[in-house]
């Protein structure tokens, strides 16, 4: 059996586990059905510590994980996929008011340079707690924390779990999220024959 090191562009254990579970879930649909081992790297997004847009969001994933490729070539370590996860803000108009969306977002990448984003689905911030985030700079896992009257909600349930009463957490965002980066990968002859589409 083929063993594939997957590295991640952070050491906190939401996104590490949340990783892992879906590597798990992954692996049947790989050639060789791979044992996966994943290395923990804590690297910069680039970008502010609560996005407050898609594009940002997006950016910060993509940064992780081409922050990781970095180390992989300079410390010439064998790991054979980067992901870089970010979670934030995504603030949008419609019909004229303002809706604040948590996202969770990954970008994956292998040794060649090909590269997928995917997300999460997105849940709305309460008014309240979008005002401290957005309008008064507060950094989303200390808004969360004095919100919800708790402390390090970030490395347990996160905003997610807070938000739906835990039937969401921050780790389960993230896991659909890895899944949703790795299709392209996993599920590559049906993607391969939408780009064979695309290009005709």
């Amino acid at each position: 059996m083929e063993k594939l090191i997957v590295a991640v562009g952070s050491t906190r254990r939401p996104k590490f586990d949340a990783v892992s579970e879906a590597l798990a879930a992954i692996a049947p649909h790989l050639s060789g059905n791979p044992q996966f081992e994943i290395a923990a790297v804590e690297t910069p997004s680039g970008v502010r510590h609560t996005p407050l847009s898609r594009a940002d969001l997006m950016m910060g994933a993509r940064q992780r994980a081409e922050s990781v490729a970095g180390v992989a070539r300079e410390k010439r370590e064998p790991w054979k996929y980067f992901v870089g996860l970010e979670g934030g803000l995504d603030v949008v108009r419609e019909r004229g008011a303002r809706r604040v969306f948590l996202e969770s977002w990954a970008y994956v990448a292998d040794i060649s340079g090909r590269g997928a984003f995917g997300r999460s689905g997105g849940i709305l911030l309460p008014e309240p707690l979008a005002k401290s985030v957005v309008d008064e700079g507060v950094e989303l896992s200390e808004a969360i924390d004095a919100f919800a009257g708790g402390h390090g909600i970030r490395d347990a349930q996160g905003a997610w779990g807070v938000l739906t009463c835990n039937l969401i957490t921050r780790q389960d965002a993230f896991r659909i999220a890895v899944i949703n980066a790795f299709a392209p990968f996993f599920n590559s002859a049906l993607y391969a024959r939408s780009d064979a589409k695309a290009g005709a």
